[in-house]
């Protein structure tokens, strides 16, 4: 069965963050592409990674 749908508002904070200006390129070019904002695109970026890193005990 099939989890119930529940709204919420995730709680955004704000950030700074340092990058290469060819990661930066890179990214919004992508983005663009997807059409979706560079905000969009690095929240998805970071959520992708995260669910793919591997675990201590896998490394």
């Amino acid at each position: 069965m099939m989890a119930k749908f529940k709204p919420q508002k995730d709680e955004k904070v704000i950030i700074s963050l340092r990058i290469s200006m060819k990661q930066l390129e890179e990214l919004d070019a992508k983005a663009a592409r997807a059409d979706i904002s560079r905000n969009e695109m690095i929240n998805q970026c970071i959520k992708y990674a995260l669910d793919n890193m591997a675990e201590e005990d896998d490394a």
